[in-house]
């Protein structure tokens, strides 16, 4: 028998690699002479690197960045040499997770750094950049990330602004005399996985700036300002980025990194998957065992699940989902088309001890997975 993992994380509690682990020692007390073939998935936020530098020959390169608040940093891309191609995660540069609560304020932070990272792989000789914009702690509609790469936002009397959320209102102009001049033969992918527009009520800054403490009124002046840049970018640039599915991703990073740097919104997780040759590793698998912290309605929404679904349904391949816990109705189990579901809680208990026990759990119940089949 053929059994592939192919899991995302359970967020805080279980890397990718770890399901692997307790799953694989599960089977093997079963089928030990099963035939297994791990391959952790991520779609193109937090936590991708880690999964891309254990599939491939890649290596890690650590460069000075500057993190959300202008703050030097050391941080690190994957570099496939073989390819030209870097992969950068926009959270390394510029994630929620670089800062303290009491810190967490996206009216102030930047994607700068990001921007920097792109320079340096550029300069390294990449042809090709995947860049990741899950998990940021910005709503700058990718301005800091251009202005690394050369443009100058410049208000109504000429000056320079700080590449910040509050400041995207002020601006007047913006100035390309000075784009780095490799950036315009450089094949940008960008693996985006909500499809949120720029700006309303559904866009950036009213969806995801209270996430990255942005108060109501701070919500309503970073809706303003996106408004604002949208405008901006269809006079100077003919594109009118509320019309571009997920233009809103990442604080408007999906719009800044279609307009700056001519990029292309992709999947994430399909993304991964090519990079992986994931549909080519599956073949004449018997059964596809996947999960990842939370079974819900954003399961749907391009998420790494959806993605092992997706592919598992052309080789009529049944899949099993292992989560921490789930809220998916009997119908929608069907419209997302596994075949197993099961939350690996094992008795009433809070969310910390579940966390904490999710090895064992998650071991647990592989074991009576298999145990049926």
């Amino acid at each position: 028998m053929k059994i592939v993992l192919a899991p995302d994380k359970f967020k805080g509690a279980l890397t990718g690699n770890e399901f692997c682990d307790a799953a694989i020692e599960a089977i093997q007390r079963v089928l030990p002479l099963a035939e297994i073939v791990r391959l952790p998935l991520a779609d193109g936020g937090d936590g991708t690197i880690e999964i891309l530098t254990n599939h491939l020959q890649g290596k890690l390169i650590e460069v000075t960045v500057k993190d959300p608040l202008f703050r030097s940093i050391e941080a690190s891309y994957l570099w496939l040499e073989s390819k030209k191609t870097a992969f950068i995660e926009m959270a390394e540069a510029s994630g929620m997770k670089l800062l303290h609560p009491e810190e967490q304020n996206c009216l102030k932070t930047t994607t700068y750094g990001t921007g920097e990272f792109i320079v340096k792989a550029i300069e390294k000789g990449a042809e090709t950049i995947i860049l990741g914009i899950g998990g940021s702690a910005t709503n700058d509609c990718g301005i800091g990330m251009a202005k690394a790469l050369g443009y100058n936002f410049l208000d109504k009397n000429g000056q320079e602004i700080t590449p910040i959320g509050e400041n995207l209102v002020h601006i007047d102009q913006i100035d390309t005399s000075n784009v780095h001049p490799k950036l315009v033969s450089t094949i940008i992918q960008v693996a985006c996985d909500v499809t949120n527009p720029l700006h309303g009520l559904q866009g950036a800054a009213h969806v995801y700036g209270p996430q990255k403490g942005a108060s109501e009124s701070d919500v309503k002046h970073l809706n303003e300002g996106l408004i604002h840049m949208a405008k901006l970018m269809h006079q100077q640039f003919n594109m009118d980025v509320q019309q571009i599915e997920g233009s809103g991703a990442a604080g408007g990073m999906g719009a800044g990194t279609t307009v700056f740097l001519n990029g292309k919104l992709t999947s994430g997780i399909e993304l991964v998957k090519e990079l992986l040759e994931f549909d080519k590793n599956i073949q004449n698998a018997d059964w596809i065992i996947t999960g990842e912290g939370k079974l819900d309605d954003q399961t749907f929404s391009g998420k790494t699940i959806t993605g092992v679904i997706t592919s598992a349904k052309k080789q009529k391949i049944p899949v099993a989902v292992f989560c921490g816990a789930t809220d998916l109705s009997i119908e929608a189990q069907e419209k997302l088309g596994v075949h197993y579901v099961n939350a690996i809680t094992k008795s009433p208990c809070d969310i910390q001890h579940a966390m904490a026990h999710s090895y064992e759990n998650l071991q647990y119940a592989v074991y009576n997975f298999v145990k049926c089949l």
